[in-house]
């Protein structure tokens, strides 16, 4: 199923305006991550919810997401928003899926007016990699690669595969859709960083669960409006991981050398 399929919420029953029934499969098995959906899917399928209730120029500022438990793709869900405040610039949201009466996603976002303002502090960070000429990274492997990256292109730079028992803890390249979308929205923005695979799988010596537990996303504007064919370089590292869990930051560049957006996760390892 291609992505915009997915992102456009198809055939829900809509019960009112902040809350969607989906009876019936929704997300296929070339979603899923080991027993859940792919993470990147269910939050941009919250946002694309939360999206419909804003009705002005409001731009997406900040997005954070808790994986509270796996999604089940053969089971029936519902999407629920809730408005939490609306002020004269910043709007506050928040969205969960829930199934069998139990929250899998909850996530919060913050929508905020683009203001006239004296104060200015330009971006001037750059990854200094080579745009790559076709997608290079992980090989599908039955039992051990998620079923999902097949809908990627993934270049790894730096870093290397899950389960390789390497030293670094860093991932850069870049990454983009294998069916280009139509347009790049922030939902697509939110699915595709999701897309990597946590930067300690590498360390492992052999494949053991992760998973994210929080994510925040933060949206950085003005930037370049890009096609759906365009790379977009990627650079995670981790900051500190003990105790069975791992804290990461990513910044996130398009095809024009821009800064869209940073990238906070923990994730929880089990090795």
């Amino acid at each position: 199923m291609h992505v915009d399929e997915l992102l456009s919420l198809p055939t829900p029953v809509q019960e009112s305006e902040s809350k969607w029934v989906f009876k019936e499969r929704v997300i296929p098995d070339t979603w899923a991550q080991g027993r859940t959906a792919f993470g990147g899917v269910s939050a941009g399928m919250v946002y694309k919810a939360i999206v419909r209730q804003v009705h002005d120029a409001r731009l997406l500022r900040s997005f954070t997401t808790n994986f509270v438990g796996p999604l089940a793709l053969d089971t029936p869900f519902t999407i629920e928003v809730t408005r939490l405040r609306e002020g004269s610039n910043v709007s506050q949201f928040s969205g969960q899926i829930v199934q069998n009466g139990k929250i899998c996603v909850f996530c919060q976002a913050c929508f905020g007016k683009a203001r006239k303002s004296g104060i200015k502090v330009e971006c001037s960070e750059r990854h200094g990699m080579e745009i790559p000429k076709k997608g290079k990274f992980i090989p599908q492997i039955p039992k051990v690669t998620p079923r999902f990256v097949r809908n990627f292109d993934l270049s790894i730079d730096k870093g290397g595969l899950p389960f390789s028992w390497k030293k670094d803890s860093v991932y850069h390249g870049f990454m983009r859709f294998k069916q280009p979308p139509e347009r790049i929205t922030d939902a697509h923005v939110i699915t595709l960083i999701d897309a990597w695979p946590p930067t300690l799988l590498q360390m492992m010596k052999f494949p053991a669960p992760a998973s994210t537990v929080s994510w925040n996303i933060e949206f950085i504007h003005p930037h370049h409006e890009v096609s759906g064919t365009d790379w977009f370089a990627y650079q995670c590292h981790t900051r500190q991981a003990a105790d069975g869990y791992g804290h990461t930051e990513a910044t996130i560049w398009n095809a024009h050398g821009d800064v869209i957006a940073l990238s906070r996760q923990t994730v929880a390892v089990f090795d």
